[in-house]
């Protein structure tokens, strides 16, 4: 069993910081479950376009209020308490927080917690990362 407290974590490099979000993550490659969960916290007024080119992510939102983008179709969708979207298809996006957002997030395969996100939003390859 793992047991982990968030609060904890967020003094470890279990949380790790970016341009204007925060991700504290909560299970890891390492931890052998086959997904990796991370609280991430996104700042008011930004903005982000990320392509998870190599991981499935799925995200549910636990406070704030934003939108996303679906950037192949230009369909964008309200993000508030209670939806939860899935990249599905590797879906290039924009996700713009409103409102400070508070989200939780799985990635498939997990991340190994040593990922960056590369000039095209993308995390590299599970194989690639040291």
């Amino acid at each position: 069993m793992i047991v982990r407290d968030f609060n904890k974590l967020k003094d470890t490099d279990k949380h790790v910081a970016d341009a204007q979000w925060t991700s504290t993550r909560m299970l890891l490659a390492d931890d052998g479950m086959g997904f990796s969960f991370h609280i991430t916290v996104l700042e008011a007024g930004s903005e982000h376009t990320f392509h998870y080119k190599h991981h499935f992510e799925s995200v549910y939102c636990m406070k704030g209020k934003g939108s996303i983008t679906d950037i192949a179709t230009g369909e964008t969708h309200e993000i508030k308490p209670g939806v939860m979207y899935a990249l599905n298809l590797h879906d290039k996006h924009i996700l713009r927080a409103e409102e400070e957002l508070h989200m939780a997030c799985c990635f498939n395969p997990p991340v190994t917690g040593n990922e960056v996100h590369r000039e095209d939003g993308s995390y590299a390859p599970s194989e690639e990362v040291a």
